[in-house]
């Protein structure tokens, strides 16, 4: 991990000259600090705190469940008799959730500020296959639960097909 100087210098590196740091941040480069922040904080918080160079997958995985408390996508069990209907007719109390779209595009985020401030691609928690595997189940479950199951998208059946026609007919959508 980078040392408290390193990080502010990263940060500052990361904002351009200082022309540039009088213009507002984008909204993406406001929550990307805002989400590291929270993540800080989450780590802070634990008993013992745990210093974000000790900060592992599990660690990551945690604070993704932690967030479910503030969700707002309605999630129904298995059990619920709305499982399975995306526009169900009436209340249930199945849990609220953080939708699975959020909760990658947070991941993607805190990937990019860890790295932005001194952590090496390698180590990177939030760049790893557990959390990976995390996000296909929430994105699989929310799915089926709204009704709607996840299709992976297929590619074209004969790649070599594709490769010989999207070079022959790629052209022809480009002119029209």
């Amino acid at each position: 991990m980078s040392s408290p100087g390193q990080r502010g210098k990263s940060l500052m590196e990361g904002s351009g000259s200082g022309e540039q740091q009088s213009v507002t941040p984008s909204r993406y480069e406001s929550q990307k600090r805002r989400d590291w922040n929270t993540f800080g904080q989450y780590l802070k918080n634990q008993r013992p705190p745990v210093p974000l160079s000790q900060c592992n997958c599990n660690h990551v995985l945690d604070f993704l469940r932690y967030l479910d408390q503030f969700g707002k996508t309605k999630v129904h069990a298995p059990g619920c008799m709305f499982y399975g209907q995306p526009e169900p007719p009436a209340p249930c109390i199945c849990p609220l959730r953080q939708a699975w779209g959020s909760l990658d595009a947070l991941i993607g985020r805190l990937r990019a500020a860890y790295e932005e401030n001194g952590g090496s691609p390698e180590t990177n928690p939030f760049a790893s296959g557990a959390i990976r595997v995390f996000l296909r189940e929430v994105r699989e479950c929310q799915a089926k639960a709204r009704g709607i199951p996840y299709k992976k998208k297929k590619k074209k059946p004969t790649p070599t097909k594709d490769h010989d026609s999207s070079s022959s007919s790629s052209p022809a959508f480009h002119f029209s």
